[in-house]
């Protein structure tokens, strides 16, 4: 009875052209070899985070005596207790940080979405001429002093939630990626059935480019939230109100005002002043910074796995 099983699924899979042979086959040695490897990976991608995190709970004196080590002589709380002393400031930071990574992540999709549209349709006239100025765009720029001028004395966005979000809007190697996997994943008869049918391209780009478009939105998107959350730089060019004020410019000034004072504690003129200054935490308050900065990303990655797993097996099945 099981050889007749045997032969019956042998033979649907034939049919079915699943034949195994020894490109689409892998054995159990080499199965636990390619395992073992791919654990050896990930091991030595989680072992650095959280020498991290037990790190910014050590004491600053424990560090010094033993260094980064994964059993601290001392625990201790320091780190996260100096941010905390600085009361709302770190909170509202927080705050507005994800205001400026939500807000400008659906921003920057919505725009670069629909450019990536307008630049993948193969009857669009303009379509080379809009392609060949987004592309001078990635080898060209005018650099950090005339985009300061132009962003500051023309368009007024000095000290402004604006200069988080609109400089930032398009990003010319994303449209082309954007573009790219409309035109690889979305057949040109999908659109000309839209058309007939009496569709406009924006009843298109809503109904058919968007549902088939998640795992590429889903993939910029991830590294668009990962760049404005990183971004620190423009908080310490544009901003000087407190409450506008990025988590990673916040905690920047923090670590450089603390190095400074330390490096330079002969400048208090007293002994206790140089012992208060001395005993401010360093390299726990860094650590402690780097797992702030970090634990919101590793939280949001989860959500936005499935797309990249469905992006990777697009067109790995044929119709």
């Amino acid at each position: 009875m099981n050889g007749v099983s045997a032969k019956k699924i042998r033979k649907q899979q034939e049919q079915e052209g699943f034949t195994r042979n020894r490109f689409n086959s892998i054995g159990r040695v080499p199965n636990a070899i390619i395992t073992t490897i791919l654990s050896l990976i990930s091991l030595l991608m989680i072992v650095p985070m959280i020498l991290i995190v037990i790190v910014s709970f050590s004491s600053d004196a424990s560090i010094s005596n033993v260094g980064f080590s994964f059993w601290p002589a001392e625990w201790s709380l320091e780190g996260y207790q100096y941010l905390f002393k600085m009361g709302d400031q770190v909170l509202d930071s927080y705050l507005i940080t994800i205001f400026y990574t939500i807000t400008g992540t659906v921003m920057s999709l919505s725009v670069m979405s629909m450019f990536a549209y307008v630049i993948s349709q193969r009857n669009f006239v303009a379509k080379k001429f809009f392609t060949w100025m987004l592309f001078f765009t990635m080898l060209f720029s005018g650099g950090l002093v005339p985009s300061y001028i132009l962003n500051v004395r023309y368009l007024n966005m000095y000290d402004t939630v604006w200069v988080f979000l609109l400089p930032s809007l398009v990003s010319a190697y994303n449209v082309i990626i954007l573009r790219t996997f409309i035109q690889t994943t979305i057949p040109d008869t999908l659109f000309e059935a839209a058309k007939i049918d009496g569709a406009g391209h924006f009843r298109i780009f809503v109904q058919i480019v968007l549902p088939l478009f998640k795992a590429g939105l889903a993939t910029i998107g991830l590294f668009n939230v990962v760049a404005r959350w990183n971004d620190w730089f423009t908080g310490m060019l544009y901003i000087d109100t407190p409450q506008l004020v990025p988590i990673q410019t916040l905690l920047q000034k923090i670590q450089s005002q603390i190095d400074f004072l330390k490096n330079n504690a002969a400048v208090a003129g007293t002994p206790d002043g140089v012992a208060l200054l001395r005993s401010l935490p360093t390299q726990s308050l860094r650590m402690a910074c780097v797992v702030i900065i970090v634990l919101p990303v590793l939280m949001a990655y989860p959500f936005f796995q499935r797309y990249f797993v469905s992006g990777l097996t697009i067109g790995s099945v044929k119709g």
